[in-house]
């Protein structure tokens, strides 16, 4: 597992013990923004892929239960999108704020999953 890295911040102007140096930014290996962007953009693409399948191209009328998933579906597809332009800004390379990078982007797919297994259950009663 790799470990944060502690790079000193931009105040820091001697290196001996003064309040600026101690105030440290931990910051996230190089690689694990872009991987995480990479997730959420593959997410994204099935889930708007299923929304539109959902949303227009199933048969049948519109039930409660069907609004219900889609609404689910929109909510993960909002989640992501939180995720992705949290993931996009440079103050997400401080490990807390890539933390709940990484907190909206689960909820997301959690959402996801829920929406999919209720609509596997719609399906398979319809």
């Amino acid at each position: 597992m790799a470990k944060f890295t502690q790079r000193p911040s931009a105040t820091a102007k001697t290196p001996g013990g003064d309040a600026a140096s101690d105030s440290r930014i931990r910051n996230i290996p190089d690689g694990y923004r872009q991987g995480l962007i990479t997730a959420i953009t593959v997410l994204l693409g099935f889930s708007l892929a299923f929304v539109r399948f959902w949303g227009f191209e199933s048969p049948g009328n519109w039930t409660w239960r069907s609004l219900t998933i889609a609404v689910i579906a929109i909510t993960a597809v909002l989640f992501q999108l939180i995720a992705l332009i949290r993931a996009l800004r440079p103050e997400d390379d401080d490990a807390h704020e890539y933390r709940t990078t990484v907190r909206w982007f689960v909820a997301s797919a959690v959402a996801l999953v829920l929406g999919l297994l209720v609509a596997l259950i719609e399906s398979a009663v319809a």
